[in-house]
């Protein structure tokens, strides 16, 4: 017993993660006034592709907390808050981990990646930051006469061999920003969800052959010709042989389950989503799904354009709906379409019958008559 290791923690497959954020860039070496100014430059060129943040310090002369937190809606839809908070990284991972790229004032913050501004009054401030500057992605020169300090000579040989700009070239700045943005989205993988009970069908619906072969090969077929690394999602007593398989960890919570079981498999990866009971979706509509995922939203879902709500079993998830997911079921619901319509979602609309519900044994009898007469 005295050899047997002791954990403290499961293990399990962590979101990859910056100090505060998924991905982080600090902005440092000039005064935080021009920080602010090159912040406000690159989001206002960038918040049509990707959604931003930024995280400062203030600069209030009282330091008095406030005696209860404050949320001051406008109907605009911006809220204003005030509250006492420390940072905390675990606590911040969660409050931004729904931003593409999260701003961070180095004068005060320590970022993972870094933009140095080559201001010739700050010297003393970044040789005092030195050690912060491991991971420069770029340099920005506040004017013509910048110049590289002789430390960071001394120190980064290299540092003239990386890209450099002027302050003003603000539409090539915000490019290679977004340019790091695109390097960080999360590749798709597939994941058919075949863990249902078929009680209206009265039989598996994942082997109902509609296009010469057993439904769930048709899906996994769908997703693997669009070169998706798929995964069959089953219920926790299910199991099959032939394909990669993800067993329920949240049980009896039908696709919803299936979605965050995905997500703790590997929560650094987008799913599509496609579940079996769908048979007239085609390759022309997965290919345009993936062709028009907007991976800065939480999902691109698909919506039938006589339909209100989106459609949650043809669904690109990406790796910022996971906690969103969860922070419903901890408020008690388990619905992936209530979490879609009540986030920030990139909705495709398509003709209803694409993506019809085959689920009683009348409705296969009248999609076997609809396919034989397309084929």
């Amino acid at each position: 017993m005295d050899n047997i290791k002791h954990y403290k923690h499961a293990k399990l497959a962590r979101r990859k993660n910056d100090n505060f954020a998924p991905n982080e860039l600090t902005v440092l070496g000039s005064k935080c006034s021009i920080i602010a100014d090159f912040v406000q430059k690159m989001s206002k060129k960038l918040q049509k592709r990707a959604k931003i943040g930024y995280l400062d310090a203030s600069h209030a002369e009282t330091t008095e907390p406030p005696i209860l937190d404050e949320f001051i809606a406008h109907q605009s839809g911006n809220l204003q808050v005030t509250s006492q908070h420390k940072l905390n990284a675990y606590n911040e991972r969660i409050r931004f981990s729904d931003y593409d790229l999260l701003f961070i004032n180095g004068n005060h913050y320590r970022g993972a990646k870094q933009i140095l501004i080559l201001d010739n009054e700050k010297e003393a401030s970044v040789k005092k930051r030195l050690d912060q500057l491991d991971r420069i992605q770029f340099i920005v020169k506040l004017n013509k006469d910048s110049r590289y300090f002789d430390f960071l000579l001394e120190s980064y040989p290299m540092i003239k061999n990386l890209k450099s700009y002027h302050f003003d070239e603000v539409d090539a700045i915000a490019d290679h920003i977004h340019n790091l943005i695109q390097e960080t989205i999360a590749p798709v993988q597939g994941l058919v969800l075949a863990g249902g009970k078929s009680k209206r069908m009265g039989h598996d619906k994942t082997q109902i052959n509609y296009h010469g072969k057993p439904q769930l090969a048709h899906a996994v077929g769908l997703l693997e010709s669009n070169l998706l690394n798929t995964y069959v999602s089953l219920a926790e007593n299910q199991d099959i042989d032939q394909y990669q398989v993800i067993q329920d960890k949240f049980v009896d919570l039908g696709v919803f389950g299936a979605i965050c079981s995905a997500f703790m498999k590997d929560p650094n990866k987008a799913w599509l989503a496609l579940a079996t009971d769908l048979p007239f979706v085609n390759d022309t509509l997965i290919k345009e799904l993936l062709k028009r995922r907007n991976p800065s939203k939480v999902a691109t879902a698909v919506k039938g354009k006589s339909k209100e709500f989106v459609e949650p079993i043809i669904t690109i998830y990406e790796p910022k709906a996971y906690p969103i997911l969860l922070s419903y079921l901890s408020q008690g619901y388990s619905c992936p379409r209530k979490a879609l319509i009540n986030s920030d979602v990139e909705v495709i609309e398509v003709d209803d019958d694409l993506i019809r519900n085959v689920n009683t044994p009348e409705e296969y009898q009248e999609a076997l008559k609809e396919i034989a007469l397309k084929a």
